[in-house]
């Protein structure tokens, strides 16, 4: 087998960053004890914000992005690894501090692995990706926080997205009635039902400023956009209610009020994929391969190829990228 692969990688430069595609050697990757042949990764919100350097994600040059990669284990030296065996990787650093999954190959700590459970192929793995599995850790938070169908309805923020897509396919799944906010109704409105949505909102009537508290509405949410739309999630939420929230897309801010936690005793729980313990990772793993509908997984995935990073990256972060973007880095 050559030695040699094919990588894309970000370069700092005087005019700012550059991303470049090269031939690299494994002698190029960082420390670990598992070297893997990359098969998929994908684009999430936070690969555009690194290829594009649109937000400093990036802290190590040159560097290789890519936050999560699906593959075979090329040679090991982690117990608990082998040749052969199909693995799975979603965040650690991976992508921002260490060489990442747009590359056919990788060289990573085995801790940081987890083994793909049976029924998901490395393709299937990377249509769910870091967003399909911080989506999962999502509904693992609303049923920790005591949520289940007979609770209410749930609403789902950014529901076109990656984390939205799958988030409403779980819940669904899982017999919630699911509302899906979007400022894509027009055009997603088939495509957010055929995963089970029960009804569509437009995502104007949570995005701008909002009361302390506003009447009752969700029993539970799963937010990916943050700011005005988070605080106005909570302020609708129903009493004894639980939100999770894992992303930032309308901002890092949260321009709301304490009155529904202490008025209404709503809980509010982050959601990180990045550092989440393994028996957490192999927990919501195992469920996806269980309970994600595969038909539903394929309906809301589209495929590309490594040289269409560049232009993916900034689709995503503009909101034009469906669902979840498989990359074939061999393609």
């Amino acid at each position: 087998m050559s030695d040699t692969f094919r990588a894309l990688r970000v370069h700092k430069t005087d005019a700012g960053q550059e991303p470049r595609f090269e031939e690299l050697s494994t002698a190029d990757l960082m420390d670990g004890d598992v070297v893997v042949q990359v098969e998929y990764s994908t684009v999430n919100f936070k690969d555009g914000l690194a290829l594009t350097g649109r937000s400093p994600v990036v802290r190590v040059w040159p560097l290789i992005p890519g936050i999560d990669f699906a593959g075979e284990v090329e040679s090991s030296s982690h117990p608990e690894f082998k040749a052969g065996d199909k693995v799975v990787l979603n965040g650690w650093g991976v992508g921002e501090t260490h060489h990442g999954g747009y590359a056919q190959r990788a060289r990573v700590k085995g801790d940081w692995l987890v083994k793909l459970p049976t029924g998901l192929t490395p393709e299937q793995a990377m249509a769910v990706g870091t967003a399909g599995y911080t989506a999962m850790l999502c509904v693992m938070g609303l049923e920790k926080g005591g949520l289940n169908p007979d609770k209410g309805e749930v609403l789902v923020t950014g529901a076109a997205g990656g984390v939205g897509s799958v988030a409403v396919a779980l819940l669904a799944g899982l017999g919630y009635r699911v509302v899906a906010s979007t400022g894509r109704k027009d055009t997603e409105g088939d495509y957010l039902k055929g995963l089970g949505a029960a009804e569509l909102i437009d995502r104007s009537e949570l995005s701008g400023p909002g009361r302390p508290l506003a009447r009752e509405r969700w029993a539970g949410a799963v937010d990916a956009v943050g700011s005005h739309t988070l605080a106005n999630v909570l302020s609708q939420t129903r009493y004894g209610g639980v939100v999770t929230a894992c992303g930032l897309a309308q901002g890092m801010d949260l321009p709301g009020s304490v009155a529904p936690f202490i008025l209404r005793g709503v809980t509010l729980m982050g959601v990180d994929s990045v550092m989440r313990p393994k028996a957490d990772r192999i927990a919501a793993w195992s469920r996806l391969a269980r309970e994600l509908d595969l038909d539903k997984l394929d309906a809301m995935s589209s495929r590309a190829a490594l040289g269409d990073l560049p232009r993916l990256a900034g689709e995503i972060l503009d909101g034009k990228v469906r669902g979840r973007m498989v990359i074939d880095v061999n393609a």
